[in-house]
């Protein structure tokens, strides 16, 4: 395999020079681009600028265009929108403009661009590129620079990241931005929903999305709102009617408070804006409810990225050099872009012509297609919206007389009672009964087991923990009394919602099915854990939630020094085993190490950590964060460590420790775990639906095939029922670990990122794909 893997030790970067700029509007998330752009520059010999206040800054030239430095970029990973400024800029938009432009770039010897913002910014410096030799022999016959200069740097070449808040650009899941909006929108409708509750009030709440109703879709999502009006998906004549029929209808169910949610560009199937204002008069009109409009505006703009937009962008923002450092005088201007959980480079025009192609057929209400054309992503989440948002009379349900049972097993990790909510009213829709089990299967063995109807599950998706009730309890301890119960209930399929206990938990019924026939019915698994430590999956339900929590405490500790000279912190975080969230805590908070179980070491690289602590102190930067797993060493505790760094750090720095604890579970769900917990859940259970329709034989169901039992997680770039049996030998059942864990190859990035030489595969890094292409893959992202 070696000599097939191509490593970044190859790729050299001396004699190039980068320049860095934000444009159009600015987004969480864009200084860790920008920080990852200048130290990955920097990391292979390239030299780096910074380009202040987007294009105008590279049209005005002088003072705009600084060079970058290591210490420059660092403490503005937490920092929210762009500490290199961006503008709109109407001289770029002109033929002169681009001319200065490219004067300024050429005397700096810049021909690689990295350019972070929305279309309209990726349109103009494609437009720049395709100009390029026009404008340097302009130059040239004006006697501004001479031939041999022209020559020297005859191609621009241009990678560009989408910073977005809307998440309006084809291509990519998700842009640098959303995942922090989100959290900002999320946090009002919590706060929100506390006063409603108190007052039985009715909320319209406007969020940003001019042209994509991507943020007003997700967060309809994640709380649970009762209506949602988007651009893509006008609502059908008579929704005025329809509305008001659910909005009371939810009254009289005892919910004491209403959510709508409206895109600021939603509009009717006649193009007309429909208005916060318009909602409510309906609303005070037709039901007499007290109704309030709240108006998010720029405060879903504002504040500090979240640990998933760190991530993506320092990905992101690693993969643009590569991609500049590959490309050749024909290559194509391209944009990094998210696939699942892969990064990928897409020709930039092919995304921007998509992009404007969405608009196109808005405007010529073609509204299904341009749902279609907005991707997977955003389509899938739609569907899934409307899965759980119409609650169908009795009347006109599907009778199917299965009876599902879902239950939580593990430690509590937050999502997991969005994913139960989801799975109990896509269950009732498809005609199920659905029982909920308290307390795992311990309560299971005790008939702890209660029908929940549609009204049972409301207000669940903002709440933290597990309010079913869970243990670590495994069924083999109880196997006579729980196939009992599932003889008394007639269960004819379960829905297991854990972590690793839950997967072994699996195992144990599979391996029961040969002694008892109860179990044999269609088993689902929804990884939730937030170790992320279970086979099958990139990501557990509950790990971004913890993420978040170690972020921000992380940063906290950052700034608790930020009056003291010199620093280290140690702080030791959860995972068993599994260093998941040390080095992606690591990544996302600028960490200068990150000790884990699966990377051994020993008091040499200690050592070298220290020294190289040491040197890095004698700069300007005084601040140092170590995290360590807490089951990476046994002899090198945290304890032992804090204790060497402080010794061997006497006279250049002092160090504090920290261990972060149960703190780590996080309150409430991040808006992507309430996301992914309720879109799986609605995918478990509808496979559930197929499997008891493909086994029901003679008035039973019977299912002992190995698929009949399967983990549903994300792999890559697509959601993968996997059946639980072969997941066994990819599992390291001592250490409660996979054999192979994807995050590994972040690991040379955080070191990178902190100024280590090492050794990093990019043979995984994104090739040049199409976008046609992505299209067809009927592959379900999340």
């Amino acid at each position: 395999m070696q000599d097939t893997k191509k490593f970044i030790e190859n790729l050299s970067g001396a004699g190039k020079s980068i320049g860095v700029l934000t444009s159009g509007g600015d987004a969480q998330g864009m200084n860790a681009a920008v920080r990852a752009v200048v130290r990955m520059g920097i990391y292979v010999g390239a030299k780096v600028f910074f380009i202040h206040e987007g294009y105008q800054g590279m049209v005005d030239g002088g003072d705009n265009i600084k060079e970058a430095s290591w210490e420059s970029v660092s403490s503005m990973l937490q920092v929210g929108g762009t500490v290199i400024g961006s503008a709109r800029c109407k001289d770029f938009r002109t033929h002169e403009g681009r001319l200065r432009a490219a004067l300024n770039l050429v005397q700096r010897g810049i021909t690689n661009l990295c350019v972070i913002g929305g279309d309209g910014s990726l349109t103009g410096a494609n437009l720049f590129r395709e100009e390029w030799s026009g404008l340097l022999d302009e130059l040239v016959q004006s006697g501004q620079i001479s031939e041999e200069a022209a020559q020297t740097h005859s191609a621009l070449h241009i990678v560009g990241m989408v910073g977005s808040i809307d998440n309006d650009f084809c291509g990519t899941d998700m842009t640098i931005g959303t995942d922090s909006a989100l959290h900002r929108i999320i946090e009002v409708v919590d706060a929100i929903m506390t006063t409603a509750q108190s007052h039985q009030r009715t909320f319209v709440l406007e969020v940003m999305g001019r042209h994509c109703g991507y943020l007003a879709l997700v967060s309809a999502l994640a709380c649970g709102a009762d209506w949602v009006l988007i651009p893509e998906m006008p609502p059908k004549d008579g929704w005025e009617k329809q509305m008001c029929h659910k909005l009371s209808e939810n009254r009289a169910d005892k919910k004491r408070l209403n959510i709508i949610i409206v895109a600021e560009g939603a509009i009717d199937q006649n193009n007309k804006p429909i208005t916060t204002e318009l909602i409510k008069d309906l609303v005070v009109r037709c039901l007499g409810f007290d109704t309030r409009v709240t108006i998010l505006g720029h405060v879903q703009r504002g504040g500090t990225p979240s640990a998933f937009d760190r991530i993506l962008a320092s990905r992101m923002g690693v993969e643009a050099v590569l991609a500049l450092l590959e490309a050749s005088p024909g290559t194509p201007a391209c944009v990094v872009s998210l696939c699942g959980n892969q990064a990928v480079r897409l020709p930039l025009m092919e995304c921007v012509q998509m992009t404007q192609e969405v608009q196109k057929a808005m405007d010529e209400k073609r509204f299904e297609e341009a749902v279609k054309l907005r991707g997977r992503s955003f389509e899938n989440n739609l569907n899934t919206y409307k899965l759980l948002s119409h609650r169908k009379m009795n009347a006109e349900l599907p009778r199917s007389s299965f009876n599902v049972a879902v239950l939580n097993v593990g430690a509590p990790a937050a999502g997991m009672n969005a994913a139960v909510r989801s799975a109990v009213r896509v269950g009732i829709t498809e005609g199920h009964t659905v029982f909920a089990v308290s307390d795992g299967f311990e309560g299971f063995s005790k008939g702890q087991i209660k029908e929940f109807k549609w009204g049972d599950v409301g207000g669940w998706t903002g709440q933290g923990g597990s309010l079913l009730g869970t243990k670590r309890t495994l069924p083999a301890k109880h196997i006579d009394k729980i196939a009992e119960q599932m003889r008394i209930h007639n269960i004819n399929a379960l829905l297991v919602i854990g972590g690793f206990e839950a997967f072994e938990s699996l195992l144990q019924l599979v391996d029961a099915r040969s002694r008892y026939e109860e179990f044999c019915v269609p088993m689902c698994m929804l990884p939730a854990t937030i170790s992320n430590n279970v086979s099958g999956t990139d990501l557990s339900i509950g790990a971004d939630t913890s993420l978040n929590a170690i972020v921000e405490t992380c940063d906290r500790i950052k700034q608790s020094a930020s009056g003291t000279k010199r620093r280290v912190f140690i702080i030791e975080t959860m995972g068993g085993y599994c260093g998941y969230l040390a080095t992606v805590g690591g990544l996302a908070s600028g960490a200068d190490a990150a000790y884990i179980y699966e990377e051994p070491f020993d008091i040499r690289d200690l050592q070298s950590n220290v020294e190289h602590l040491t040197e890095k102190m004698k700069t300007s930067i005084q601040r140092g964060l170590v995290l360590r797993n807490e089951n990476s060493s046994e002899n090198y505790t945290t304890d032992f460590i804090y204790q060497l760094y402080s010794e061997e750090g006497k006279g250049v720095f002092d160090c504090r420790k920290n261990v972060l604890g149960h703190m780590q579970q996080g309150g409430a769900p991040s808006p992507f775990d309430r996301n992914f917990g309720t879109k799986i859940a609605a995918k478990a259970m509808q496979w559930i639906s197929k499997k008891l329709k493909e086994f029901y034989r003679e008035g039973r169901v019977f299912a002992n095939t190995e698929d009949s039992a399967c983990l549903l997680g994300m792999r890559r770039r697509a959601l993968v029922f996997q059946p639980v049996i072969q997941l066994k030998d990819e599992t390291d059942f001592v250490h409660r670990i996979p054999k192979e864990q994807w995050w590994l190859r972040l690991r040379p990035l955080m070191k990178i990122l902190a100024k280590y030489k090492t050794s990093y595969d990019v043979s995984d890094s994104g090739q040049l794909e199409h976008i046609v292409r992505l299209r067809a893959k009927d592959n379900s992202a999340i």
